[in-house]
């Protein structure tokens, strides 16, 4: 499925995108076309193997396409210096992917210490961040990740990710290996904290509640391909196979979706 031609809205642009590990008998990415919106959450929603991460991974250029373009603020992402690009898409992985050895706040000023902010600016910018994510800097600021719970290790990897200001943030399942109440918690504290920032975002997920929680749009990926793009009640309203046998997974036999498409339309007011 292609997207509309490219806009000038769109941060982020596959154009006519493959890409083929060495060795696979098939793409993992197939002729992807995409336009991201500047400001929306793209949700990329599939089941394991599909491409989600690798279409994440064709954005920060950790992956380089076999055929077509990605373009990131309308530039070829092989024209881009890489470590450039990454400072300008903050990363969120599952388990934060927190320095070990760093505590919290060295952790947190990764980025801006690296751009060569002053010791003042980075320590302002760090304490605004972890107040932002729900931690305070008197407590947590010098802890070390281990000290931390799963779900302050996330806070403190998404308040990494915005540190320096970056105009896209890829988030790749942050919240998949927490327990389901912290889960719940952090879907909501993100969806609050994307509504004050505005961040351009991709996030990647198989979770079809969170997806149409936190998505402004859903492209519903299935063997290297987007099958369906469309907003969460486009989503819940379409007769796409694949798309389809999500919805059924929702609710048991019988029951409608009429109460969780109005939770998903509160979310996403």
């Amino acid at each position: 499925m292609s997207s509309a031609p490219s806009d000038s809205s769109a941060v982020v642009s596959f154009r006519r995108v493959t890409y083929a590990a060495p060795g696979m008998p098939a793409p993992i990415i197939d002729d992807l076309s995409l336009e991201i919106r500047r400001g929306e959450t793209l949700v990329l929603l599939g089941e394991s193997g599909c491409g989600k991460t690798t279409t994440l991974r064709l954005i920060n250029r950790l992956l380089v396409p076999t055929a077509g373009e990605v373009l990131v603020e309308g530039k070829d992402t092989r024209e881009w210096d890489a470590v450039g690009l990454r400072r300008r898409t903050g990363y969120v992985i599952q388990e934060a992917g927190l320095f070990p050895h760093f505590t919290v706040e060295r952790n947190v000023a990764l980025v801006p210490t690296l751009e060569g902010w002053d010791e003042e600016r980075v320590r302002v910018r760090v304490q605004e961040l972890l107040r932002l994510v729900g931690l305070e800097p008197e407590r947590f600021a010098a802890r070390f990740p281990a000290e931390l719970s799963g779900g302050q290790r996330q806070r403190v990897g998404v308040a990494r990710a915005l540190a320096a200001d970056p105009p896209l943030l890829l988030m790749d399942e942050p919240f998949g290996a927490l327990d389901p109440l912290t889960r719940a918690a952090l879907q909501r504290e993100f969806a609050a904290l994307q509504k004050r920032l505005g961040k351009t975002t991709v996030f990647v997920t198989h979770d079809v509640r969170e997806a149409l929680m936190l998505g402004t749009r859903v492209a519903l990926m299935s063997a290297g391909r987007i099958v369906l793009l469309d907003t969460p009640g486009g989503f819940l309203d379409s007769d796409e196979p694949h798309a389809r046998a999500y919805r059924d997974t929702l609710l048991p036999p019988g029951e409608s979706l009429s109460g969780f498409a109005t939770e998903t339309q509160r979310h996403g007011e």
